[in-house]
Order: C-alpha cells, then structure tokens, then sequence
C-alpha cells in the first residue's frame, strides 16, 4: 500500500511531462539543409528539433514532438552562413533568438534586406522567396515556424538547387516518407 496518494497535481504533472523538451537533450543536425552545400558552403547550418520535421523532409527522426499544425525548430547559423532564397507551399516565421541576422525577400533577382536583432521576427507568406544570413562573428540562433505539420521541402528559384533537392527528397523518401510540395 502506497503512503502517499497521487493528487490531480502530480497526475497532471506527469502527463505533461512528455512534452517538455530539453535544450541539452537537442541534436544539432548538420545534415538536415546539408544538400544545399552542394550549390555554396555559406550555407552551412544546424537544426535542432522541437515540434516536427520543419523543412527538412526527416520527418521518420523521433528526437522531436510529432507536430500537428506546425513546425518549431532553432538554427543554428555559424558566422557568415545563410540559406539560400526558397519560398514553402506555407508561411514561415524566423524569430531571431540571438543576433543581428539579416533576413531577405528575394522576387526575380531583387533583393531587399533588413536586419533582426535579438526578439525580432519576419514572417513570410506562402509563396514569397525569402532567406537570412549571419554577417557576425558570432554563432546566431533563428527559431523557425512553418505553418503545417508537415511542409514539404522548401522550392527554389535556382534550378541547380531544386535538382539537387529532388535528389534530397528521393533518398530521404524510404526512410521518411513521400516529401510533397504544393502551392
């Protein structure tokens, strides 16, 4: 016989417990946009996952929660390292955890850039190009949404890029399943 009985506090606990997710219990996944290196080492980066696969198509990984109506992860961007301009078939949200990070539409070879600095954010609807680059010294640290469970790998104006993300997807595709864009 048990001493002490189980209140609604410690039931309620323990049922949240499964959805606290630990900063040091994240793996920094340098291979989740490692594909896009291929066009242009700057674009070196680390996710670390949170709530779903975000963009990365590895949705088969089970170091995150399954997400249902978004996405949430942090990049890491080394000192000089960005994305390349890609749009998603949903909104996206970069909110700058640690900066400055430039952050950039893009629309047929025009660019217009401004910078986040720490607690800023810029929200992207479907179907805008838009990346970020880190122009410090310093490590900076983007927390990324993506508006759908999950969203398929991001589309790019570059051709080079989207032949290389088909690739992408195709080896991903056994072990995560059929990765899918649609606008």
């Amino acid at each position: 016989m048990s001493l002490r009985q189980e209140t609604g506090a410690d039931a309620l606990r323990r049922s949240m417990q499964p959805y606290i997710l630990r900063f040091k219990d994240r793996q920094q996944d340098w291979d989740a946009f490692a594909y896009e290196e291929v066009a242009d080492p700057h674009y070196r980066r680390a996710q670390l996952r949170y709530i779903g696969a975000g963009g990365s198509g590895k949705d088969g990984d089970t170091n995150f929660l399954p997400a249902q109506g978004f996405t949430l992860s942090i990049m890491r961007l080394p000192p000089g390292a960005g994305g390349p301009p890609h749009t998603h078939e949903v909104e996206e949200v970069f909110f700058c955890l640690k900066g400055p990070v430039v952050v950039y539409w893009w629309e047929d070879g025009v660019q217009v850039e401004e910078t986040l600095d720490t607690w800023d954010m810029i929200y992207s609807p479907p179907g805008v190009h838009h990346s970020f680059r880190n122009d410090t010294d310093d490590d900076a640290y983007l927390q990324v949404m993506l508006g759908r469970g999950r969203p398929g790998l991001p589309i790019y104006p570059d051709e080079e890029l989207e032949r290389i993300k088909r690739e992408r997807a195709a080896a991903l595709n056994p072990q995560h399943g059929e990765i899918t864009n649609a606008l």
